[in-house]
Formats: structure tokens, sequence, C-alpha cells
């Protein structure tokens, strides 16, 4: 069942509510379209009493390889204030599954790269393939974290480590060690092990669980977590408004030669020998 939608599959699995973002020849881009589907999908989950649980996957080769670039080029932002509601946009995105009284569990393949990335860390639980690869690349070509979830999750050391080199190559098992996922599984038991975790947390109490994610949110908030979202979000635009050298050379390549052009030349300087 897709609901009408042309970016998401929707499937109920008894008290589980399985969304899938389906755009596998992008690698599952997070485009506008995307967005926009996402938070009616999330309104008509969230009021539905039959669902306990909502598992996000990816179609095809990837959970997500982040914003779709190939969009944005095609449609830039000009302007702080642009900047300021497009970024806006993408952190309540994020934040939906945060805000969501529901459990939201990520099964995540292939690349979970920036922001998607940040929305795998947003949910309650994150179910990995091995083989999965985590990341978030934007430093690379002078953008930043749109949604900063990651110190929260990880710690401040290795936070600093991954943002500052932009690196998108942390194994499963990695992110397993770091905390940013819960369980690494084999690629063909995601799916089952995925669902069979769900059911499990929905055969507890529906209210007992809602309360229980509350308690645990408002910890982290009473802690800062969405005050410095907020303060990230403002910085984040001045960042992406500036147009450093380096991000004005990627979008010139990615204008004239196009996104994988510009993408091999991101990744060239960090080829080794």
């Amino acid at each position: 069942m897709s609901a009408g939608y042309v970016t998401l599959l929707e499937e109920r699995r008894g008290p589980v509510a399985w969304l899938t973002l389906n755009r596998p020849a992008v690698l599952n881009a997070l485009s506008s379209e995307l967005i926009r589907e996402f938070g009616d999908a999330f309104d008509r989950l969230e009021a539905d009493e039959a669902v306990r649980v909502i598992v996000l996957a990816g179609a095809g080769r990837a959970f997500s390889a982040g914003y779709d670039l190939k969009e944005s080029g095609a449609d830039p932002a000009r302007g702080v204030v642009e900047w300021r509601r497009r970024l806006e946009r993408d952190v309540r995105f994020t934040l939906r599954v945060w805000d969501c009284p529901k459990p939201v569990i990520a099964a995540v393949h292939g690349y979970c790269l920036a922001g998607a990335c940040d929305l795998a860390m947003a949910c309650d639980l994150t179910v990995a393939a091995a083989g999965t690869l985590f990341g978030e690349p934007e430093i690379r070509f002078g953008s930043g974290v749109v949604t900063l979830v990651m110190p929260w999750v990880i710690g401040m050391k290795k936070t600093r480590e991954l943002l500052y080199t932009g690196f998108d190559r942390l194994t499963a098992e990695e992110a397993l060690a770091l905390g940013l996922v819960n369980r690494v599984v084999p690629p063909d038991r995601l799916e089952a092990e995925t669902l069979a975790l769900a059911e499990e947390i929905a055969r507890n109490d529906p209210e007992a669980i809602r309360l229980t994610k509350l308690a645990l949110n408002r910890t982290y908030e009473r802690m800062g977590f969405k005050d410095a979202l907020a303060m990230n979000l403002e910085l984040d635009t001045i960042m992406e408004a500036a147009e450093t050298p380096m991000r004005r050379e990627f979008n010139r390549i990615r204008e004239t030669h196009g996104l994988k052009a510009a993408l091999a030349w991101r990744d060239a300087r960090f080829r080794r020998g």
C-alpha cells in the first residue's frame, strides 16, 4: 500500500507500519517531494491507533545517500533568508521522528550518509545490515551538517573527528561500537530482524511506551538538545550562504559538468597515493 505517494511505499504488518524511501534510482536522495510526503505519512501514522511502531527503510541499494544535491543545484537557495527557510524545513523533517510519540526504528543498508545519517540517528533505534557505510561528508564541499545530532549519540571526540574530516566510510561494526546503531545483522536478515524487534516493542502497552519515549526525549531536551540544534541552524545558515571558495568551485563544476563530476572532484582530494 503506497497511500498515493510517489516517493514512499507504505505497508502494514500487524501493529507495525513499514515506510520505505522509494527513490532507488538516486539512492533515495531526500527531495522536497519526499520530505512533504514523509510529513504527511507521519501525521497519519501518528493518528492511527492500530500503529504501534514505525519502521523506516530504503528501497534498492541504500537506505539513503542524503539530501538531493541535484535538486538543490537546479534550484539553488539565494541569500540568507532563503537558506534559513530551507534548512529549517530540513531540521523539522529530521525531528519529525524524534517528536513522534511512537517508536521509530531505522532499518539501514548500503549507504546511510549526510542528512540520512541524521535521520537514522534521530530514530529511537537503528538496525544496520553488515556492509552499511555511515558518515557526514558535507564539510568536504564547504557545507555543514543540517541537524547536528551526532554529538548527542556518540560523544564529542569521535564527532569532531568524523565531522572535521567528512569521513563517510564508517562501517556498521564501527557504528555499533560507537553506539550509533543498536544492532548489526546479516543483509538478508535485516527485514526479519527489524520486524521482530518492532513486534517485540509493539507487545507492550502503547501508553507506557509513549510516556517512556516522552520522558527520554524530555531528559535530552532538558540537557539542551533542541536548543543546540536551533543554534546550529543559525550557524549552518551562515555557512551555507557564505559561498566559500571550496563551495563555489563545487557548485561551478556541478553546474558545468554535472553532480557526478562535482562529487569526483570532491573525493579526489582524499584519495591516497
